[in-house]
């Protein structure tokens, strides 16, 4: 993207090299780091130059092609033994996000499956990530339009929030959660959107706004423990939020604040809605309380830039997500559709995914 067009990819391929948009630099600078290795693509993914679940995964999909490359024997066994190495290294940046787990089991199996010479299974792997590339596009394009469905249909215009940035920068382009609000102002039915700015990294803030501000979306940053007051005031008719993994039973663990965010909706009888593709329903997992919680550092917290915000001596906890019961979630909005929580096991059985 430049300052001429309001298109956001944060995961490019181009002259050999991953581009990745430095999302930790966003607001202040719109600046790219070029990835032509795995084990740069694996700091990118821990340190958030690339963040947001289904981006992640597409970031994981070129990481794997990029240890392939860097692996220099023509056996095939020794080939797929140096390229576990490279995928559990990549499975080690980020334990909540499913879709990280996803793209690299996804990698793995045609590996595995693609017979022929080294070099063809190198190939398959690059024409698989940009696979998982154009896919998750495409997707988060159905999910915008689907959550625009079953959004309230009065009053005509309407006011949105969303908690951290479920966006363009968060996926391959387009968003979940955020594309839902593009679908709705591309079709006239948004008046505005009101950002959560999510402490303690601020990507409502940041990320989020920023998207809206490219495209002239109307967009109002709250702090987090503004929401209830804003809806006691009637200022917002719907939430819409992203999601890093999904159990089998519609629990979702997401950005940390989302539960709190979920429970003021409840008791203000506003819908919740959670955006996301289908990969990011893990089967495996039969509740909530079996998703793993990423920990991140403390400095997150008490310190914004060079500035302490804290007294020496005091102690920290940093989950980066919170898991949000199935009961204070109104539908899941997918790329097949909105599905109540209790319906997800029905869509496996339909192997629908």
């Amino acid at each position: 993207m430049n300052s001429s067009t309001n298109q956001v990819y944060p995961v490019i391929w181009h002259n050999n090299a991953v581009s990745l948009i430095d999302q930790t630099r966003i607001p202040n600078e719109y600046t790219f780091v070029e990835i032509s290795r795995s084990e740069d693509m694996a700091v990118a993914i821990k340190t958030m130059i690339v963040r947001g679940a289904p981006a992640i995964g597409v970031a994981a999909a070129y990481g794997i092609y990029l240890g392939a490359t860097e692996i220099h024997t023509d056996n095939r066994d020794e080939f797929l033994n140096h390229l576990e190495n490279v995928a559990e290294m990549l499975r080690s940046t980020r334990p909540t996000a499913v879709n990280l787990f996803w793209a690299i089991s996804r990698m793995m199996k045609i590996a595995y499956e693609t017979l022929g010479t080294v070099d063809e299974i190198k190939q398959v792997l690059f024409q698989t990530a940009q696979i998982i590339n154009a896919e998750d596009l495409q997707t988060c394009q159905a999910i915008g339009d689907n959550g625009l469905k079953v959004l309230p249909s009065n009053p005509e215009k309407l006011t949105l929030l969303t908690h951290c940035n479920a966006g363009a920068l968060a996926t391959a382009g387009y968003g979940t959660a955020l594309g839902v609000v593009r679908s709705a102002w591309r079709e006239g039915r948004l008046a505005r959107l009101f950002a959560d700015e999510t402490r303690p990294r601020l990507q409502g803030a940041k990320l989020t706004a920023w998207e809206c501000v490219q495209e002239g979306i109307p967009v109002t940053v709250i702090t987090d423990n503004m929401a209830a007051h804003c809806m006691k005031r009637g200022l917002i008719h719907a939430v819409v939020v992203g999601a890093d993994r999904i159990a089998a039973n519609g629990d979702t663990a997401n950005k940390i604040g989302t539960y709190s965010l979920a429970l003021v909706s409840k008791a203000h009888n506003i819908p919740f809605f959670v955006a996301a593709p289908l990969s990011t329903i893990d089967f495996s997992l039969s509740d909530g309380d079996q998703i793993p919680i990423e920990e991140r550092d403390p400095a997150e917290i008490y310190q914004v830039g060079d500035t302490i915000l804290t007294p020496s001596g005091a102690e920290f906890y940093n989950p980066a997500f919170d898991v949000t019961p199935a009961e204070f979630i109104t539908g899941i909005i997918t790329e097949k559709g909105t599905f109540a929580p209790g319906e997800l096991r029905r869509l496996q059985e339909k192997q629908v995914v």
